[in-house]
C-alpha cells in the first residue's frame, strides 16, 4: 500500500542579520524555539510517539556541535526517548532534513517526525587545527562562518576552491547574466519581501524570539531583520566583491544570517491519531552534483530529476521557491528551466537576497513558505530547490491537500 508523508504544521523564528538581533542566542537554543512552539500549539499530539527529530545545520563547529538536533530536542522539552540527528548538505541541509523525514515515513520506517534546520552564522567560531608535529608553528586559524576550511590539497588541485561569491561570478559568466539583470532581480526580491512583511503575510510563519538583555526584560524579536529599502540606483553604486568589473555585490547576493525553522511531518495514520491536519504531501526529493566552481547551477538538473521522479512537469507548477544564494545563479537556473525570472510563481514573498540565508535553516524555511503559498493561492504543486556548496543541487516537490 502506498504511504504518504504530510506536512501538518510549521513555524520559524524571524531571521536575524549578522551580528544582529539573534547574535546573543546560541544555535541550540535557537533551534529549540520552533520545536517548543510546535509542542505548545499541538497539545493533542502524543510527543512520545515522535520517531525522530531531523535538523539541518551546515556549520557544526561551535555551539551547534555534537548533534544540535538532539540538543535542541532536549532543550525544547521533548521526551528523552525522542532521538535526534543532524543533517549536513551545506546550504541544502534544512531541505534535505525535510526530504529524509518524508522518505522515512513513505518507506514505513517512521510515522511522525519533526524536521527543520538551524544556523547561527553570527556565532560561528574561529577554529584552530591540531599541530602536525612537535613544535609546529604552522597552524592557521580558520573562520567557520562561510566557505572552505582545512582544504585538502588534492581537492584544490582537482576542482579548485572558489569562494561562494566567485562561484556566483562563474555562473554569471557562463550563463551570460549581466549586472543590471542581477540588480533588477535583487530589487524585486526586496520589494516583494517588504510587501509581504507589510501585509502580515510573513507573520503567519513566525514565532517571536524573546532576546535577553544585560539589564531589564527580554525584548521580543518579531520580524525578519535582513530586508532593506533600496533602489536600482543604490544597487548600481555597490562595488563588486570578487573582482573589478565583476557583477556580484553585497546587494545582489544573500546575507550571512541567523534563524531556525521546524515542521511536523506525519503519515496519514499518525496525522489522524494525533489530530493533525495535513497541509501538503511531500511527493519526492532529488539531489544532483555539478562542478563546484559553478555550484549555483546545481538546481537545474535537480529540478529535472525531480520532475522525472514525480511525473510533475514544470508547467504544472503553481508555486516556485528558489533559494536566492546569488541573483546570478537564480536567474541562470530559472532561464535554463524555461522560467522567466519575473514569473509571478517565483518567490512571491521575496527570497534569501532580501530575507537572508541562515544556511541550515533556509531549505526548511522555503518549504514552509511554499506550503503556505499553495494554500493562499489554492494551487496544487510547488517545487522548492536550492544550490549547494561544493557543487550540488537539491529539490523537493509538494502537493497541496
Amino acid at each position: 500500500m502506498t504511504r504518504h508523508a504530510f506536512i501538518c504544521d510549521a513555524i520559524r523564528t524571524p531571521i536575524g542579520k549578522l551580528n544582529g538581533a539573534l547574535s546573543t542566542v546560541r544555535a541550540d537554543d535557537l533551534a529549540a524555539i520552533p520545536l517548543r512552539t510546535l509542542t505548545e500549539r499541538n497539545l493533542q499530539v502524543d510527543w512520545d510517539a515522535v520517531d525522530d527529530v531531523l535538523l539541518g545545520c551546515a556549520n557544526q563547529a561551535g555551539e551547534d556541535n555534537r548533534n544540535v538536533a538532539r540538543m535542541a530536542a532536549l532543550l525544547a522539552g521533548l521526551p528523552e526517548k525522542v532521538p535526534g540527528a543532524t543533517i549536513n548538505r551545506l546550504c541544502g541541509s534544512g531541505l534535505n532534513a525535510v526530504g529524509v523525514a518524508a522518505q522515512a515515513i513513505r518507506a514505513g520506517d517512521a510515522d511522525l517526525i519533526i524536521a527543520g534546520g538551524v544556523e547561527s552564522m553570527t556565532r560561528a567560531p574561529y577554529v584552530l587545527g591540531k599541530a602536525a608535529g612537535v613544535f609546529d608553528r604552522g597552524q592557521k586559524i580558520e573562520d567557520t562562518t562561510l566557505g572552505w576550511r582545512f582544504i585538502n590539497p588534492v581537492l584544490r588541485a582537482s576542482y579548485g576552491v572558489d569562494t561562494m561569491p566567485q562561484t556566483g561570478e562563474n555562473v554569471a559568466d557562463e550563463w551570460k547574466v549581466t549586472r543590471e539583470e542581477q540588480d533588477a532581480f535583487a530589487l524585486a526580491s526586496q520589494e516583494k519581501a517588504a510587501a509581504a512583511i507589510a501585509s502580515g503575510r510573513m507573520a503567519v510563519e513566525i514565532v517571536p524570539v524573546a532576546v535577553s538583555q544585560p539589564k531589564g526584560e527580554p525584548i521580543p524579536f518579531t520580524r525578519d531583520q535582513h530586508p532593506r529599502a533600496t533602489s536600482l540606483e543604490a544597487l548600481a553604486r555597490l562595488k563588486p566583491v570578487v573582482r573589478p568589473g565583476g557583477t556580484v555585490t553585497a546587494g545582489n547576493a544573500s546575507g550571512l544570517n541567523d534563524g531556525a525553522a521546524a515542521m511536523l511531518i506525519a503519515s496519514e495514520t499518525a496525522a489522524r491519531t494525533n489530530g493533525l491536519t495535513p497541509r501538503a504531501r511531500v511527493l519526492g526529493m532529488a539531489a544532483t552534483g555539478i562542478a563546484p566552481r559553478i555550484m549555483g547551477a546545481g538546481p537545474i538538473e535537480a529540478a529535472h530529476k525531480l520532475c522525472r521522479m514525480t511525473g510533475v512537469t514544470l508547467d504544472q507548477l503553481d508555486v516556485i521557491e528558489l533559494n536566492e544564494a546569488f541573483a546570478s545563479q537564480a536567474i541562470a537556473t530559472l532561464r535554463a528551466l524555461g522560467i522567466r525570472p519575473d514569473d509571478p510563481r517565483v518567490n512571491r514573498n521575496g527570497g534569501s537576497i532580501a530575507l537572508g540565508h541562515p544556511l541550515g535553516m533556509s531549505g526548511a524555511r522555503i518549504v514552509m513558505t511554499a506550503v503556505e503559498e499553495l494554500h493562499q493561492s489554492r494551487g496544487r504543486f510547488a517545487i522548492v530547490f536550492m544550490c549547494v556548496g561544493v557543487g550540488q543541487g537539491c529539490a523537493l516537490m509538494l502537493e497541496r491537500v
